[in-house]
C-alpha cells in the first residue's frame, strides 16, 4: 500500500508562483442572515486584509457566532455575498484554521495531544495512517504554541490553557490563510491566559487573524482594528475609548451607538471611529 501523499512541513506556505491574490482575504457585501423570521445579521459589509488582526466584539445575541458560522461555510447567507480568498466559504474551508470556544470530549477516551493536532491534517489523509511529513507538521505546530514534548500527553490530563493551545496547534496544522478564534480565553484561568496571549501575539506577525472575544485586554494586545457586531456592524480603530466601550456593551446606549454611527458616517457598516 502506498504512503499518503506527503504534506509540506511549512506552516504557512506561499501561494504558487504567479497565482493572483484576491483584493481581500475575506469580504462581506450586504450580508444578511435570519433564523426563520428572526433576523440576526442585516446588511453587513466589511473586508479583512492579508496580515490583518481583526477582533470581533459586541453584545451577546448580536450575531458574532452566526457570523463565524457563515465564514466557516456552516450556514448560507439569507442575502448578500461572502467570499473567502475569492471563493465561497465552503470552497475555501481548508484555508481556514478554526479554534472553537470549547471542545466537547469524553475524558475517558484515550486520545493524546498529537492525535488532536493531527485532526487538522484530515484533508491530507487518503489511505491508512498519517504520513511522516504530516506528523512533522503536527509536531511543529505543537512546538509553535509552546507544547513541544507534549505529543503523548493525554488530552484529558492537560490544563484548560494547555488544551486551548493544543486546539490552536490543530488549527495551525491546517496551514491556514486565516486563523479564526471564538472566545479563545473564555474557558481558561487568568493565571494561564498570559501564555495563550503570548502565543497569539507571535502568530499575528505572520498570519491573518479573525478573533471573536469579549476580552478587551486581548483586543488591545492582538488587534489591529475592531469590528463591533450587533445585527449590523461598525468598524472601529484602536484604542477604543471608554465612551465607545460603554455604547457597545450598555443595553441603554447600544441604540445611541448605532444611531451615532449612521449620523456621522452614513453607512454604519463602514464607520471607523474612536
Amino acid at each position: 500500500m502506498s504512503e499518503p501523499t506527503p504534506c509540506t512541513q511549512r506552516l504557512n506556505p506561499p501561494d504558487p508562483a504567479g497565482a493572483p491574490h484576491p483584493p481581500h482575504l475575506l469580504e462581506c457585501r450586504g450580508l444578511s442572515f435570519a433564523y426563520g423570521r428572526s433576523r440576526v445579521l442585516e446588511d453587513v459589509s466589511f473586508a479583512v486584509h492579508r496580515g490583518e488582526s481583526l477582533c470581533v466584539i459586541g453584545p451577546n445575541g448580536g450575531g458574532k457566532s452566526t457570523l463565524a458560522k457563515l465564514v466557516l461555510g456552516l450556514l448560507e447567507p439569507t442575502a448578500g455575498q461572502l467570499t473567502v480568498l475569492g471563493k465561497s466559504p465552503r470552497e475555501a474551508r481548508t484555508a481556514l484554521g478554526y479554534v472553537p470556544q470549547a471542545m466537547r470530549f469524553d475524558p475517558q477516551f484515550p486520545i493524546a495531544a498529537l492525535d488532536i493536532v493531527l485532526m487538522g491534517r484530515l484533508n491530507h489523509l487518503k489511505v491508512g495512517a498519517f504520513s511522516k511529513k504530516c506528523r512533522e507538521v503536527a509536531r511543529a505546530a505543537l512546538d509553535e504554541v509552546g507544547l513541544s514534548g507534549y505529543e503523548r500527553r493525554p488530552f484529558s490530563d492537560l490544563s484548560g490553557g494547555e488544551r486551548q493551545r493544543v486546539m490552536v496547534a490543530r488549527a495551525l496544522a491546517c496551514e491556514p490563510e486565516i486563523l479564526l478564534l471564538d472566545e479563545p480565553t473564555a474557558n481558561i484561568d487568568l493565571s494561564i491566559e498570559a501564555q495563550l496571549l503570548e502565543t497569539l501575539a507571535a502568530l499575528r506577525h505572520r498570519m491573518t487573524i479573525l478573533m471573536i472575544t469579549h476580552d478587551l485586554d486581548l483586543v488591545s494586545s492582538i488587534g489591529d482594528s475592531v469590528l463591533c457586531v450587533n445585527h449590523r456592524v461598525h468598524r472601529h480603530s484602536l484604542p477604543l475609548s471608554g465612551e465607545t466601550i460603554k455604547e457597545i456593551y450598555s443595553s441603554r446606549r447600544r441604540l445611541e451607538h448605532d444611531r451615532r454611527a449612521r449620523d456621522q458616517h452614513g453607512d454604519p457598516c463602514l464607520c471607523d471611529h474612536d
